[in-house]
């Protein structure tokens, strides 16, 4: 495993209440296994770094701050109204300490998230020197996710949530997956020039992916091969998913380390 400098952080956004879920439990808090989904992100993101993890809380930001002080060492970023994923960024970057440069940007409601696949992302951002690179998959049923504009040479020039897509972009396979590695001065300036004219009335933070683009930034995709792993839970039915697939995950561990 590559040793990683002070100078990363890892910000999770865990404040949502996650209306699809149909419960009144904090989204982060549902349980993959007996153990909330949240903890399972915040164990790949501490393998990378000491203290530097910023979970932004809002709803429940109490009951889902003392789950996650049970097991972790982390800070806590209070997000007091939701209005978004950028309003929610733009609630921590005051909190970092001033040596870090990059931001890995990782989401509580993604427990399959592997180590591996961050490493990777983290790699590619900094061997190309990129401003921001994106942790994209190919779904052959990407309904739901944003969807990735690409342009020539791999650059991608912008995401589109699906309710502010056109039918065309609905079409695109390759989605966002909600994680990101990015340059702290470009995300610094990008969160500020961020709106909510969209269907949700919020600030996304896919929205600076165009900023970058419209200023010739660095940024480019990192495709993953497992949709699986990237998949945010939003429902009962991908809680269920969830767990036969870390099942699945634990045999396998298991399996290759009883074999000779």
């Amino acid at each position: 495993m590559e040793t990683y400098s002070r100078n990363l952080a890892f910000i999770v956004l865990a404040a949502g209440l996650g209306k699809r879920m149909k419960s009144n439990k904090a989204k982060v808090l549902h349980e993959v296994l007996g153990k909330p989904m949240v903890h399972y992100v915040l164990e790949t993101a501490i393998q990378f770094t000491n203290r530097n993890v910023y979970v932004i809380v809002g709803y429940q930001s109490e009951i889902v701050r003392s789950s996650i002080e049970k097991e972790f060492d982390v800070h806590y970023v209070y997000q007091e109204k939701q209005l978004g994923t950028g309003h929610a960024v733009s609630c921590a970057l005051p909190y970092l300490e001033s040596q870090i440069q990059q931001i890995v940007i990782l989401c509580g409601d993604t427990p399959l998230i592997s180590q591996s696949t961050i490493a990777l992302l983290i790699h590619t951002h900094r061997n190309l020197k990129n401003d921001l690179t994106v942790l994209a998959v190919n779904m052959e049923k990407p309904t739901g996710y944003g969807r990735i504009l690409i342009k020539e040479n791999q650059r991608v020039a912008g995401i589109v949530e699906e309710a502010d897509a056109t039918d065309f972009q609905r079409k695109i396979k390759i989605v966002n997956t909600g994680i990101y590695c990015v340059d702290r001065t470009f995300l610094s300036d990008a969160i500020e020039s961020l709106t909510n004219h969209n269907a949700q009335q919020e600030l996304y933070l896919t929205d600076i992916v165009e900023i970058g683009f419209r200023k010739d930034k660095a940024i480019t995709a990192v495709i993953g091969e497992d949709s699986t792993e990237m998949m945010g839970v939003n429902s009962q039915d991908d809680l269920q998913i969830a767990e036969r697939q870390m099942r699945l995950r634990l045999s396998k561990n298991l399996d290759f380390r009883n074999s000779p």
